[in-house]
């Protein structure tokens, strides 16, 4: 009889270690996509009725992230796009409706020469958001403003905001070089 309760001790004292290893993964798994994805996270949590299903999700971009092949632009590329953005911003003043979609068509033109697919827009959403999770929300409010302006229904004032926000993920896709791409873990 006691070496019954002792094995019915072990396995409950197994089955508690295990529980205890599997909750503890799943929060470093949890802490870990939160500090990868930041404000993203949150809102890919909003999106979906399970945890588990969001946490699938962004797993599966940081694999799909991590099969493309995202490189740093080379000097004179980075030199060109950014000689081509303050010519966007010139046009502006007088045509900011076609500055506009020509910002769009540049982020677009970046991130396909850095190796992001471009065919579609919200693919483009989860492809930048597993390194470019702090910019997406500029990049998801200008697309919004450019949708507008195309159909001619944007003020001056959110064509102004839609440039701002073009800008902040333009700038940081021209400047992620080489050390920047192994701080996020990839060569």
């Amino acid at each position: 009889m006691t070496t019954l309760v002792w094995v019915i001790v072990v396995v409950v004292a197994l089955v508690a270690v295990a529980a205890v290893g599997y909750v503890v993964v799943q929060q470093q798994r949890r802490g870990h996509l939160r500090a990868r994805f930041g404000p993203e996270y949150e809102r890919v949590m909003a999106e979906y009725d399970s945890r588990r299903d969001a946490e699938r999700d962004l797993m599966a971009r940081e694999q799909r992230h991590a099969e493309l092949d995202i490189r740093p632009l080379h000097e004179d590329a980075r030199d060109a796009y950014a000689h081509r953005w303050a010519e966007v911003q010139e046009r502006f003043v007088d045509a900011p409706g076609f500055a506009v979609t020509e910002a769009d068509q540049l982020v677009t033109a970046v991130m396909a020469e850095r190796g992001y697919p471009t065919e579609n827009f919200e693919q483009r959403l989860a492809d930048l958001s597993v390194a470019h999770a702090t910019t997406l929300d500029h990049y998801r409010a200008a697309h919004g403003i450019s949708g507008r302006a195309a159909r001619q229904e944007a003020s001056t004032e959110e064509l102004r905001q839609a440039m701002v926000h073009y800008r902040a993920l333009f700038e940081e896709l021209l400047q992620e070089t080489t050390r920047g791409r192994e701080r996020h873990g990839q060569r």
